[in-house]
């Protein structure tokens, strides 16, 4: 079915807007972005993506049927106050970053004059023919507005009720699992290899199919986004207290993420990776953030 959207703001956008970006303007979708304070990066990846510059954020909300929020965790909520405070209204709103569904409620309730969907991604970017799953929760008619609007692209979506929260609550379940466990794997290599047993550690980690310890070359990309992986995981602590269950042990994975605050997207090396978790600034890093 072909939807009623016309037009897309897409704030911030990193490799998931934009690869999301491109696949609605190959399907003929206009979509709008903001370069003002933006990176260098950002206005390529934008350009890339065949997305239109407007001259500030006021402009974009005036012309769009629906936002679509893909940004650091952290600042979810700022994002949306600045909608709010540059007039968003009657619009449709798609809160898609990894938050606990609390946040998303206050998010909704920054917006009170537009319909705000709580949406999550799981999966790679769609770029090269990977193909991630768009979850959505709000009103039924919105959420198929915004299902729709991806039909026919390599971003698959699928509706988990009516509830704000939904979508969030299952990407941090999924995240605190998926992201803790490369960490782990990264410190488990770094332990073998500090104590020079890394290769039989790798001999043992090959015999089990699919374990993360044999994809050492992941070492560096964990690193790399450490710095949007730990509030997310900040996040999924914050949901499993709220839930009752134990969360300190995901508080300490995500102060061993912020030991590599520092690389922030940047190539590496699995030596300097391992030499950065385990150095002694960190530490001193992970007592100032406990």
């Amino acid at each position: 079915m072909k939807s009623d959207i016309a037009a897309v703001g897409l704030l911030h956008p990193g490799s998931m807007g934009a690869a999301f970006a491109a696949q609605l303007r190959a399907r003929g979708t206009t979509v709008l972005w903001c370069p003002v304070g933006r990176s260098e990066a950002s206005r390529k990846r934008a350009e890339h993506a065949g997305m239109e510059a407007v001259d500030d954020l006021g402009q974009l909300l005036r012309h769009v049927d629906l936002v679509v929020s893909l940004c650091p965790p952290a600042a979810a909520e700022g994002v949306a106050a600045e909608a709010a405070e540059h007039g968003f209204r009657d619009g449709t709103y798609l809160e898609a970053n990894a938050i606990t569904p609390q946040r998303v409620r206050a998010v909704a309730a920054c917006l009170p004059d537009a319909t705000v969907i709580d949406g999550s991604v799981v999966g790679s970017p769609p770029v090269g023919g990977k193909q991630p799953t768009l979850y959505l929760s709000g009103p039924s008619r919105h959420v198929a507005r915004v299902a729709d609007l991806f039909e026919g692209t390599d971003v698959r979506t699928r509706s988990l009720g009516t509830e704000i929260g939904k979508a969030s609550a299952l990407k941090l379940a999924y995240s605190s699992y998926q992201k803790a466990s490369r960490v782990l794997a990264a410190v488990a290599y770094g332990l073998a290899d500090a104590n020079g047993v890394a290769d039989e550690l790798l001999q043992i980690a090959s015999k089990r199919t699919g374990s993360y310890l044999t994809e050492t070359d992941y070492i560096p990309k964990t690193a790399a986004r450490a710095w949007r992986w730990a509030p997310e995981l900040e996040d999924a602590a914050d949901l499993l207290a709220e839930s009752g269950l134990p969360d300190h042990f995901m508080r300490e994975i995500a102060a061993a993420l912020h030991r590599w605050d520092e690389v922030h997207d940047r190539s590496l090396t699995v030596s300097h990776a391992l030499e950065l978790l385990s150095s002694a600034d960190a530490r001193h890093t992970d007592a100032r953030t406990s």
